[in-house]
């Protein structure tokens, strides 16, 4: 007699024998990316040939039009709304004419707000860009091939997350406002094209370059992978095609009016915006833009699973200012709503996720903290870092104070930009105890990094900096990896998994977890 758990067996193995034997057809379209919360589905297409006319989103029993993003009609985006939560959402692509595009997907909504569910898995990485056809170069970086970088990302997937969030730098191709890279090689150079900043992005040869980048290491990285999963890219410095450089003839941020142009335009085109949120008000910097889907945010943005989780999103870049005591990393309004959701008692967790680390430093300028590094590559504070803002470091305690005071949470903060792993517990921020309830920070690690990590062109591993006392369960680590973290109610688990290239490259499909460090309520 068949048992249940037999048909069930039976059943998972059919499935896995079909999936294998008729892999998801991708059609024209060449790269797609999706979010969700609970009532809307948020996502950016490509498509191999242009269309002169809006494609289709079924969704359900729903027909939805796209939105052109680039002049010539390969690049839509698909906004439905209105949608139930918690509910799995079959979704085809289709041309004007009701043909398929590709084979249809799922896309499941996230849970109520009110809703109390048992269970959430989140992905977290950073760092995942560059272009394969950089060349090493003395004081250069490189970075691992397009195929090991999605070796790393399929293996990711495995683990079925609920969620994934993309930490920043998802674009190398910096421009020090000379147009091109020093970096390339002259024929690459020539095959891309230059920038023109007297010009427009859009509807201009500016378009056709930002594409030739974007597509090597934005669309041919991501595909379709992500189709049915959530996704959440948060910019850092280079994706506004700049590093977070301080000099006597360049300050490179905030980004300048091209910069942020371009910026714009990798998310116009590339990732989806962030959803609105009832708790994360519509006028912060950079949400409801006239040209982006209704109510959406491109610098801050939430993740909310029922009461079980809120993740706070935030861009560490495009509003920092430099007022001297009074700058700013993040506006006032942001930092004002990410108080006001630390102090909320009705979520089982709330976490922070920014685009520059706590904790860490490389001595960069972009750093919260002061710590410099000198000529014999010593990193401490007995010089004074140019350019950088005591502002900076007031409101990075202004954010761990309010973290700590969370008494009945455990506060953690995952951040991108550092290229490696780590996790600490902070139990001292300069003149603050934060030792009856230390704020964990982890970094989620790399998957683009080869040679570009800060011991490589900084000529220091990241350190802890001289204003936190820390209490580190690992220490950075400079390798290539992701985290997935597990919500439960009464606490998040956090499963780190690494991998170098000094391993073969056979061994991602079977990484499993070298470090779990579990936190409790």
């Amino acid at each position: 007699m068949t048992t249940r758990r037999d048909f069930l067996a039976l059943s998972a193995t059919a499935a896995v024998a079909g999936a294998q034997t008729k892999p998801w057809q991708a059609g024209s379209v060449e790269h797609l990316i999706p979010t969700a919360s609970d009532s809307r589905i948020l996502l950016k297409a490509s498509l191999r040939d242009a269309l002169t006319r809006p494609p289709l989103l079924s969704v359900g029993r729903r027909s939805i039009a796209g939105q052109r993003g680039d002049t010539a009609g390969r690049f839509w985006s698909f906004d439905a709304t209105n949608l139930a939560a918690g509910e799995p959402y079959r979704l085809e692509l289709l041309d004007a004419r009701n043909r398929p595009l590709c084979d249809p997907w799922t896309v499941k909504t996230f849970p109520a707000p009110g809703s109390e569910p048992e269970k959430f898995r989140l992905l977290v990485f950073t760092c995942a860009g560059g272009d394969d056809r950089l060349l090493a170069r003395r004081g250069g970086a490189r970075f691992l091939p397009i195929a090991t970088r999605r070796a790393l990302l399929e293996r990711a997937l495995t683990f079925q997350p609920d969620a994934m969030i993309a930490n920043g730098d998802h674009i190398y191709w910096d421009l020090d406002q000379t147009g091109a890279p020093p970096p390339y090689t002259e024929d690459v150079v020539r095959a891309v094209g230059t920038f023109d900043r007297t010009l427009p992005v859009f509807g201009t040869a500016n378009e056709t370059v930002h594409q030739r980048v974007g597509e090597a290491q934005i669309r041919s990285l991501y595909g379709n992978l992500f189709r049915e999963v959530p996704s959440f890219f948060i910019q850092d410095d280079h994706d506004y095609f700049e590093n977070d450089d301080a000099t006597e003839e360049l300050v490179t941020f905030p980004p300048d009016h091209f910069m942020l142009q371009l910026g714009r335009a990798s998310r116009r085109l590339y990732f989806p915006e962030f959803l609105p949120d009832a708790n994360r008000p519509l006028g912060l910097p950079g949400a409801s833009a006239p040209d982006t889907p209704a109510g959406t945010g491109e610098s801050y943005g939430t993740i909310r699973f029922g009461t079980l989780a809120e993740i706070n999103l935030f861009d560490c870049r495009r509003y920092l200012t430099l007022a001297g005591p009074n700058g700013v990393i993040v506006p006032r309004e942001t930092e004002n709503w990410l108080t006001s959701r630390m102090a909320d008692r009705s979520l089982r967790h709330v976490v922070q996720v920014p685009s520059m680390p706590p904790v860490w430093s490389a001595g960069k300028w972009g750093d919260w903290y002061p710590d410099f590094l000198d000529d014999q590559g010593v990193l401490g504070l007995n010089k004074a870092k140019p350019y950088w803002q005591p502002g900076w470091l007031a409101q990075h305690d202004r954010l761990m104070k309010a973290a700590s005071a969370m008494a009945d949470r455990t506060p953690l903060i995952i951040s991108g930009d550092m290229h490696a792993i780590a996790e600490a517990a902070v139990h001292r921020s300069g003149m603050l105890d934060l030792s009856a309830n230390p704020v964990h920070v982890a970094l989620p690690g790399p998957v683009g990094t080869l040679d570009g990590w800060p011991s490589g062109g900084r000529r220091t591993p990241p350190l802890t900096a001289g204003h936190v006392e820390v209490d580190a369960s690992i220490p950075a680590m400079e390798e290539n990896g992701f985290l997935v973290v597990d919500f439960t109610p009464g606490s998040m688990l956090l499963s780190f998994f690494r991998w170098s290239p000094q391993l073969p490259e056979s061994a991602i499909a079977s990484l499993t977890p070298f470090k779990e460090v579990e936190l409790k309520r």
